[in-house]
């Protein structure tokens, strides 16, 4: 099941999966909207009767800005879609786990919340740390009741958001140069490490971050 506010993008998913034999739904959703993630956790409840994975991924700088140019619409939304949409996700969904025994949690974070975003991104980076914070939170407070909460801390990967955040050429080549391998991960090397996580070779690991930077990114 996914869910996203791109309906074309979530729908291609969707037939995608269906396409290599698995069966896929996609709902629409706005994580930055409580009631929109409970209408999503309830349509997966309904299909597939239990919940055992969630990954929230939803996410973005929204837009480059020096410190002292983020105003208060920026920060807010920059918090409403980082930070909200996966509190909310995890509240929605942690019920029905804990009725059923245990499930995983996988949240998106970012490499930039160890560096800050000096210059470009202070909001991004600050949002993607309370991302960080919430997910060691949430699994210590749970990990004896079979939940597992981790988050993934990448730099750059090769999807649109470097595009949709108004990354400039400068600032990208800048980021390669930083890291050791000479290029930037891909979105499917980030989804094999969530799949590994949601496995059954990773129970023991729980509360981490883990960071996928190519051996860069700590600039």
């Amino acid at each position: 099941m996914c869910g996203d506010i791109n309906v074309p993008g979530g729908e291609e998913t969707a037939r995608q999966v269906a396409a290599r034999g698995g069966d896929a739904i996609f709902v629409p959703i706005d994580v930055t909207q409580r009631e929109a993630v409970r209408r999503f956790i309830g349509a997966g409840r309904e299909r597939y009767g239990r919940i055992h994975f969630l990954l929230n991924s939803a996410g973005g700088a929204l837009k480059r800005a020096s410190f002292l140019e983020i105003d208060d619409a920026l920060w807010d939304l920059s918090f409403d879609l980082n930070v909200k949409g996966t509190f909310y996700g995890m509240q929605e969904v942690l019920p029905h786990m804990l009725d059923n025994g245990g499930g995983t949690i996988v949240n998106i974070a970012s490499m930039a919340h160890k560096r800050g975003g000096p210059g470009t991104s202070v909001h991004y980076a600050s949002a993607k740390g309370a991302v960080v914070t919430m997910t060691l939170g949430v699994a210590r407070e749970f990990a004896d009741r079979g939940i597992r909460c981790l988050s993934i801390s990448p730099a750059s990967v090769d999807t649109a958001f470097q595009a949709a955040s108004g990354t400039s050429k400068a600032q990208a080549e800048r980021a390669l140069n930083s890291i050791p391998m000479k290029r930037i991960a891909t979105a499917d090397e980030i989804g094999e490490l969530v799949l590994f996580m949601c496995s059954d070779a990773c129970e023991f690991m729980t509360a981490d971050t883990v960071y996928v930077s190519g051996g860069g990114g700590y600039r």
